[in-house]
């Protein structure tokens, strides 16, 4: 008990250190930080993102995150780019280099190499008196007090602090450019995050027959037209196939408890008038708040006020919405 006591103990340490290192992150924005983000804004180039060690695994999460909220950017190894990566990085980029120290021996080649090529350079660093931070355009502050490990050497919450500044950057990025939406659906179009801002409703009634009765139409035919098409229930609709109702399992059922005569009932008689609807051109996500504010498995989808098919929830399962 009294292991796991400590276990719990310096876990809390440990997230109570990276969590104040974060905090104070909001006393060193200043213009420098501003300035940076209206640099990489105006640029015709990219953001080229290099470090070394625990400082390249947050690089490659920063330009993954920049990637895809709107600003293109890519990654370059600091110890690579001695050895020919170099040749990447164009006169119009934006060059952030990452390192606790600012002053490895990689950062001392690397740094006049970059100035070299006219690139404009910001430091993202937590000792902003080192070579790096002075010689670079633009300081991005990640002071930490000490790290996590209790020999203060291993990189923890200094790589926290990096990586929460690459954050702060992106976002401030995304919204300066209004970045929509829409603009994410258009980079994340394989995920279900981007299935819910772009698959419409059209997308999703092409796969089924569409179940459909005239108001006149016998129970028995009713009855096998859900049968056949497999949707449980059934749209009734006039000759030129605009909506009067529908008729689902379990309006059937719910007949079935009353006195009517199955032998000459009509669709008419049982039907639902005032089902619920959807718009062809809707996103599906909105038939699936739909369907659940209303407790129900299925909707007409509408072309104008024609029915052009139904959605059903198990649509919306196949494809990831849900």
């Amino acid at each position: 008990m009294n292991l796991v006591k400590n276990i719990k103990n310096i876990a809390r340490e440990v997230l109570q250190n990276e969590s104040l290192a974060v905090q104070r992150l909001i006393d060193y924005l200043d213009d420098s930080f501003e300035a940076c983000v209206k640099a990489i804004l105006v640029s015709k180039g990219r953001v080229v993102i290099t470090g070394i060690g625990k400082s390249a695994i947050i690089a490659n999460k920063i330009v993954a995150t920049l990637n895809s909220t709107g600003t293109p950017a890519l990654f370059m190894h600091a110890a690579d780019a001695i050895h020919g990566d170099l040749g990447m990085i164009q006169k119009d980029d934006v060059v952030i280099c990452i390192s606790k120290s600012g002053n490895t021996p990689e950062i001392k080649v690397l740094v006049p190499l970059l100035k070299r090529r006219g690139s404009q350079l910001v430091a993202l660093v937590s000792n902003t008196q080192s070579y790096l931070a002075k010689q670079a355009d633009f300081i991005l502050n990640a002071t930490i007090a000490e790290e996590a490990c209790p020999n203060n050497l291993a990189p923890t919450t200094s790589t926290t602090a990096h990586l929460a500044l690459g954050d702060a950057l992106a976002v401030c990025l995304l919204k300066m450019k209004d970045f929509s939406d829409r603009d994410f659906a258009e980079l994340h179009p394989g995920g279900a995050l981007g299935k819910q801002l772009y698959l419409k409703v059209s997308d999703l009634v092409t796969g089924h027959e569409i179940p459909k009765v005239s108001p006149d139409t016998l129970l028995k035919e009713v009855i096998l037209e859900i049968s056949s098409k497999r949707l449980g229930c059934t749209a009734v609709v006039d000759g030129d196939e605009q909506l009067l109702g529908i008729i689902t399992d379990g309006d059937l059922r719910r007949m079935l408890q009353k006195d009517v005569d199955i032998r000459t009932a009509k669709a008419a008689d049982i039907m639902t008038r005032t089902p619920q609807t959807i718009a062809l051109d809707e996103f599906a996500v909105k038939a699936l708040h739909v369907m659940q504010e209303k407790s129900i498995t299925q909707l007409v989808a509408l072309d104008g006020s024609k029915v052009a098919g139904f959605v059903h929830l198990h649509d919306l399962l196949k494809e990831g919405i849900v």
